[in-house]
C-alpha cells in the first residue's frame, strides 16, 4: 500500500513554512496537486505527485465572505445555500463584480441564508459566512427595510389601502406601518421591515388582491442594481445593509 501523508505537511516541508502557513496556502487556493488545485489541507497525497505554489501567493487567513444573489423566480430558496445547485459558481459571477476575490469553493460552504423568498418569488437573496451580516439581517431584522415590487390582480379603495399598510396582523401580532403604493396600474411597491417568508401574499389576501409575482428589490442599503437574474457578486468590505 502506498503511504500517504496530509497535503499540509508535504507543503509545509517543501516550501519550508509553518504548518498554519501551509494551510493558508492550500484554503487560499494557491496549492496545485498534479496541475489541478486543491483547497483541502487534509487531502492526502504520495511522494510521487507534484506539488506546486502558484504565483503571488500569500499565506492569509481566508475573511467570511457574504454573495448578493439575483434570484429566479422559480428557485427553491434552500438550493442557492446548497453548493451542489451550482448556484455559486464561477460562471454565474455577474460582470458588475468589483471583489477582487478569488472564486474558492470553500465560499459556498456554512453559508447562511438570512432573508428567504417564497420559492415563486425572484429577487435579492443574502448569502452569508460572516456573523456581523448574521446579525444585522435576521437578530435585527425589525430595523432593516426591505422593498419589493409585486404584480396583482384587484383594485384597492381608500380604506384597504389604509388596513393594507396600518391594521392587519400577522402570525396573530398587529404589524408595525409599512409603505404601500401604487407603482403601476397593476403593480404595488411594499417597503417593510422584518419582512418574512408568506407574509405579502398573505397580506394582499386579506384586503382582496391576488399575487402574480413578487420581487426583492432592496434589503437595507443593499440593493441588486443590474446584476442579472441567476448571477451574484460579493459584498464588498465597504458595503453596508
Amino acid at each position: 500500500m502506498t503511504d500517504t501523508i496530509r497535503l499540509a505537511k508535504r507543503v509545509a516541508e517543501e516550501l519550508g513554512c509553518s504548518r498554519t502557513e501551509a494551510e493558508q496556502f492550500i484554503e487560499g487556493g494557491w496549492i496545485t496537486v498534479d496541475g489541478v488545485l486543491t483547497e483541502e489541507a487534509g487531502a492526502r497525497v504520495v511522494a510521487a505527485q507534484v506539488i506546486a505554489l502558484l504565483p503571488d501567493a500569500v499565506p492569509a487567513p481566508l475573511d467570511p465572505v457574504t454573495i448578493l444573489l439575483h434570484k429566479p423566480a422559480g428557485l427553491r430558496t434552500i438550493d442557492a445555500i446548497d453548493p451542489e445547485q451550482g448556484w455559486i459558481t464561477p460562471a454565474t459571477i455577474g460582470p458588475d463584480d468589483r471583489s477582487g476575490l478569488r472564486f474558492l469553493r470553500r465560499h459556498t460552504r456554512a453559508l447562511t441564508l438570512t432573508n428567504p423568498l417564497e420559492d415563486s418569488a425572484s429577487g435579492l437573496l443574502v448569502l452569508t459566512q460572516d456573523w456581523r451580516v448574521e446579525r444585522a439581517l435576521v437578530q435585527e431584522a425589525n430595523r432593516i427595510e426591505q422593498e419589493f415590487v409585486v404584480e396583482v390582480i384587484g383594485t384597492l379603495d381608500a380604506a384597504a389601502m389604509e388596513l393594507l399598510q396600518h391594521g392587519l396582523k400577522w402570525n396573530g401580532k398587529p404589524m408595525t406601518s409599512m409603505k404601500v403604493s401604487w407603482q403601476s396600474e397593476h403593480t404595488l411597491r411594499f417597503a417593510i421591515k422584518a419582512a418574512e417568508r408568506g407574509q405579502i401574499p398573505y397580506l394582499c389576501e386579506k384586503v382582496g388582491l391576488q399575487v402574480v409575482s413578487i420581487k426583492r428589490l432592496r434589503i437595507g442599503r443593499m440593493s441588486m442594481a443590474a446584476l442579472p437574474v441567476g448571477q451574484w457578486r460579493y459584498l464588498l468590505g465597504y458595503e453596508r445593509f
